[in-house]
């Protein structure tokens, strides 16, 4: 799968903590030992703020990414297994 990291999200909060812990919260899986990314072999290290490649979802989600792959501009391909957690705190933690 595809997706677009979303920059400029540092500020943003949510009550469980950090965004990674949002991730584990409300994902169901277990932190991969890896980055989200495909090709990365970094541990995760933060929750990033993504949105699918497709045009057609314009909804936030979040993922563990390195720190690297979190600052990246441009499409990321991520594993397909993961699941993205809404970054919506109202469907979530809110």
């Amino acid at each position: 799968m595809k997706v677009r990291n979303i920059n400029g999200t540092s500020d943003t909060t949510c009550r469980c903590g950090s965004w990674l812990q949002h991730w584990k919260n409300y994902s169901g899986q277990f932190l991969p030992v890896h980055c989200s990314e495909i090709h990365c072999t970094s541990r995760p290290e933060v929750g990033a703020h993504v949105q699918k490649a497709s045009r057609s979802d314009n909804n936030w989600y979040i993922i563990p990414l390195c720190s690297s792959h979190n600052k990246s501009t441009g499409e990321l391909e991520i594993v397909d297994s993961l699941k993205l957690v809404s970054a919506n705190k109202r469907e979530t933690c809110g």
